[in-house]
Order: C-alpha cells, then structure tokens, then sequence
C-alpha cells in the first residue's frame, strides 16, 4: 500500500515535485526511478518481504528513496536518529536486526568499537553514489524490481521510542495501521496537488507520517526542514516563507520559539492554509496569540503517542481571554474508539478522569521483539478527563501523578497555571526528593522584560491551585531542555 503513492503519483504527474530536501529535489519520476534503482541494491544484499532495513542517514531526499525502495521489496524501514551517538545506534540495530543498514561508510565505522552490531550489516555499497540525486529517471532498468508479496498487514516501519524514560522501545505498524491514519488525515487536511507540505519532524518521530505520506497520496510536495534550522526561530520562519509552505504540522516547541525568537507574530504567511500540533501539550497563552495573529487558517490539536500515530483531534478555535487550561485534545479520530478508563475498571462519565485507551485501525502491531497485539487495543498511560461536550481534555501521565505529603499532585495542572502568568513563556514542573523532603519544583522560561519572583509565583498558584499543589522552589531557564523529538527531556531537567 504505502509503496504504491509514489509510483501511482509518477504515473499521473511524472514532472511534479515530490520532495525538496537538503541534498536536493526530485520529481515524482525521478523518485520513483531512483527508489527502483536502490530497491535492486538492496535485493542483492539479501533484502526481502519480512526483512528489515535500518536507515541512518540525515533528513534527505535520499533517505526517502532509500524508505520508499525498502517498501517495494516487502521490508519494513527502521529510520535511526541521525543525531543520536553511534552506542545508542549500535544498540538499536542490535535489536531490530536489520538485513542492511543503509549510513555513509563513515557513521558505518564508528559502529565498529561496540561489538553488539552484527558482522553482517552492509553499508552502503557504494559511498558515493547515495549522495546524489539522478539527473533524469530511468524508466527501463536492466532487471524488474522483485514485485512484493504479502499483505497490507505485513509490517512496514519500525519507530523507536525517544528513550527520555526507561529502555527505547520499536513500535512496529503495518501498512494498514499507518493508511489509517494518512487517509483520514489527508481528507480532514484537504491536501491537494498543490499543497507544499512542511517536514519538521525527524523521520524516526511519528508525527513525520504525516509530512511524507499525506502529500504522497494526492501528488502534493513536502520539503524537509534541515537539522541545523529545526531549531533555528528566525530560520524557521524564514524556511516558511521561502518554501511558501500551506501545511505545517510540529511540535509546539517549535511554533512558540518562531513566535518568540523569529517574528512569526508579526509576520504574514500568505501561503499557510492549515496548521497542525501535537507531541506536547502547547500552553494557552502563546496559543491564543498564535489563533489570534492566524485568524482564519484552521489549526487542528492532534494526540497520540507512536503506537497509535494518533488518536483524537480537537478543531482551536477562538480562544477565550478567561481561558487557563489547554485545549482538548478533542474526540477520537482515524477510525479508532477512545475509552477513559477509571482506576475502578468502568468507564469514566462527565466530570471524570481515567486512563486512554484506544482500540481501532491506527494500533500498532506491538512493540518489536515482543508478543502482538491481537485486540487492536492500546492503554496509553495517559490520563484524560471527559468534558461536558463529549471532547476529552489531557490531564498528563499516569506516572507523572505523584503525591506529595500524602496528597495527589497532577503536574500537568500546575504547568498549566504557571504557564498561565503573564510573565511565564514556558514552564515545567517536578517533585524533588521524597517522603517528608519531597516538594514541588518549578522551572520556568521568563516572557520578555519578565522576572517573576518565587513570590509571585507561588501567589498566582495559590489563586488557582489547593495548598499542597503550590510550587516550593523555582529555577528561570533560558529554554527548557527538549529530547530529539522537541519534547520536555524531564530526566535533563532534573539535572539542571
């Protein structure tokens, strides 16, 4: 299924752009040329329906191709963070046991020091030619690529878990669970030929299903934001404009830096027709600046972690001044049936929280090298609780509820509120110690020309929150440290 865009694409609008990235842009034509082409390469090192290619190379139309080649032999593609050190990769591939690991010779030979990567990895074959683009497709190679066998239901990606908590776990999907998603999502974006979809997210991040495969299914564009502007605020901005992008889609950690650092609030973006977040919860203050400045393109909140890509969206509209909380995260989504579950087992009704569920088409498989998931169903470890309209609002972690001094704590709430004073940008919050030490510490990221005391902190809470959820201490950060796909690194924070 998700081998076929591309070439279905070739076939009606050979010419049209189908991917700009940082080593360059190729055509539908020439990425499908150019897929077949590596897809061979891949053959002869043993490459086949069930097999595995891990693919460490850096965000690239290549690294595309390389995905897209993988997929027409019946493989699934395993895509490794390029910024990520060679042990952590060592011993990803380790786990996934790929037939092929597709990198430049020289990330190859920075594997060599850990010996838990098997001896009969290849790089690739030749160390130069993966570097470029073809000059023009090759509609009629010496040999037919091997045509894939199989179902849709055969796995098709591996995605690593960031590892911020515990071991990295592979989310595996299959063609089916990922189609899921791209279909809805590509009808509820209206994506069209010509749509230039942005690619902020890392390919081993889930929410880079979206960038790829959407624009894929309509024959649209997508262009690969580069790893050295990902977090670049006035670059970012500027890649909008320049890219002339109509859908974005990023964690918010990335719109709120272009609206703080790059003048995204005090920029047109003539272009944009559709806005879309998701990964982290994005405070209320920056969001309503942002609804307010981009009044009339339609911003969607997105949730879901990896094993569902996603589950439940909410439409942001008009946002009211009054407003503390986040917006929800809406209803479920792609197919899928969201249930709260409380701690008791039943349902959760107005006005009560419990654990997500999800059960539909959009599940994983299950996690790699483990038993699957027959039920198509996923508790989450999220907590959510069900508002008056039927719309679900986050509530945070279940591992992230703690108790302080014998009292529940939701740090969630408390980030919220923080967030909420007007001379807060952005806020985390944790708990320190433990028993009769235990307390709250917040870290917060001044709005401009702003100090706020601990003082004036712990009143604002105090106007808002009960007793035992006032903030202790507080540290001011320049920004809040962030893992590689854009989201609060809690463990960093906690060493600050």
């Amino acid at each position: 299924m998700l081998h076929q865009l591309v070439r279905d694409a070739a076939r009606r609008t050979p010419d049209s752009t189908a991917v700009v990235g940082p080593d360059g842009e190729a055509t539908y034509a020439q990425l499908d040329a150019w897929a077949d082409e590596i897809a061979l390469e891949l053959a002869d090192l043993g490459v086949g329906r069930g097999s595995r290619v891990a693919i460490w190379l850096d965000k690239s139309v290549a690294a595309i191709a390389v995905m897209q080649a993988t997929l027409r032999l019946g493989a699934a593609y395993v895509p490794l963070d390029p910024q990520a050190p060679p042990r952590r990769i060592a011993k990803l591939v380790d786990d996934s046991a790929p037939a092929a690991l597709v990198t430049p010779p020289e990330r190859k030979e920075s594997l060599a020091d850990f010996g838990a990567v098997p001896s009969s990895l290849c790089a690739w074959p030749d160390g130069t030619h993966w570097r470029k683009l073809p000059v023009a497709p090759n509609p009629s190679p010496d040999r037919p690529v091997p045509l894939p066998t199989g179902t849709d239901d055969d796995l098709a990606f591996i995605l690593y878990t960031s590892g911020s908590t515990g071991e990295p776990k592979g989310v595996c999907h299959s063609h089916n669970s990922a189609w899921a998603f791209i279909s809805w999502a590509a009808e509820a974006q209206k994506a069209h030929a010509g749509d230039r979809y942005s690619n902020h997210a890392p390919f081993h991040f889930d929410l880079s299903v979206n960038d790829i495969y959407v624009p894929f299914t309509v024959g649209a564009s997508v262009h690969l934001v580069p790893q050295e502007t990902s977090y670049s605020a006035k670059g970012l901005v500027q890649f909008l404009l320049d890219q002339e992008i109509t859908v974005w889609y990023s964690v918010p950690a990335a719109l709120m830096l272009m609206m703080r650092h790059g003048g995204l609030l005090a920029t047109e973006v003539p272009a944009l027709r559709f806005l879309l977040f998701a990964g982290e919860v994005f405070p209320i203050g920056p969001l309503r600046q942002l609804r307010e400045h981009l009044p009339n393109i339609p911003f969607m909140n997105l949730y879901g972690p990896a094993e569902t890509i996603i589950s439940t969206g909410y439409t942001v509209e008009d946002i009211p001044a009054e407003s503390i909380l986040p917006v929800p995260i809406g209803t479920a989504w792609c197919g899928n049936t969201v249930t709260v579950i409380r701690p008791d087992g039943q349902p959760a009704q107005v006005g009560e929280e419990g654990e997500l569920v999800v059960t539909g088409p959009s599940v994983m498989l299950g996690y790699w090298g483990r038993p699957p998931i027959t039920d198509r169903t996923y508790a989450t470890g999220d907590i959510a609780l069900v508002l008056n309209d039927g719309n679900l609002q986050f509530v945070g972690r279940r591992d992230a509820m703690v108790k302080v001094r014998g009292n529940r704590i939701e740090l969630s709430e408390i980030e919220a509120v923080l967030q909420s004073h007007e001379g807060v940008a952005e806020a985390a919050a944790l708990v320190a110690d433990s028993g009769i030490d235990a307390h709250i510490v917040a870290y917060v990221v001044p709005a401009q020309g702003h100090s706020p005391s601990l003082i004036d902190l712990k009143r604002h809470c105090a106007r808002q929150l009960p007793r035992h959820s006032i903030i202790d201490t507080v540290h001011r950060l320049s920004s809040l440290p962030r893992n590689a796909n854009g989201k609060v690194d809690r463990r960093l924070l906690a060493a600050q």
